[in-house]
């Protein structure tokens, strides 16, 4: 568990980290350096869910060696998915990630959302629906490990 009051926020108790994998995580379908050991430190103390429609159909092999849950989306209204996947989980316990129009809904849903926009961008409405914007995978698993980033971040 990931505990953390911030003052005009409030408190937030976190449980899951649930994250897209393609532009978030990675950029064509290639793991981050660094990433990987930051999500296993973040492993110690939240669950793990990637949620992804593997579009370059690399998500299993890049993530091998990390603690997490890997949910390969199918079908249609992957935006709707990633919202109820969250929901299921207990949106107040969620931290969300992702850059997508696809993840614009689970951002806006999860207790805190972080926009991620790498190489390939981010939707206006990923960002519009996220608490906190970076331009890094680096910085935002880093706000999880370093809790006064994002305290600074969120507070009012």
């Amino acid at each position: 568990m990931f505990e953390l009051d911030i003052p005009g926020f409030g408190l937030i108790k976190l449980e899951h980290m649930v994250s897209d994998f393609t532009g978030t995580l990675s950029v064509d379908g290639k793991l981050l350096p660094g990433v990987n050991k930051r999500m296993n430190k973040i492993a110690g103390f939240l669950k793990i869910h990637i949620l992804t429609a593997d579009t370059f159909g690399k998500a299993r092999e890049e993530l091998k060696g990390i603690n997490c849950e890997i949910h390969i989306l199918e079908g249609e209204n992957h935006d709707i998915q990633k919202e109820e996947y969250v929901k299921k989980l207990g949106a107040d316990s969620v931290v969300a990630f992702g850059n997508g129009n696809n993840d614009r809904k689970m951002l806006k849903a999860a207790k805190i959302g972080i926009a991620v926009c790498l190489n390939e961008g981010c939707a206006a409405d990923a960002i519009k629906s996220a608490d906190i914007l970076v331009t890094s995978t680096i910085d935002a698993v880093d706000l999880l490990l370093n809790p006064k980033r994002l305290k600074a971040t969120l507070r009012f």
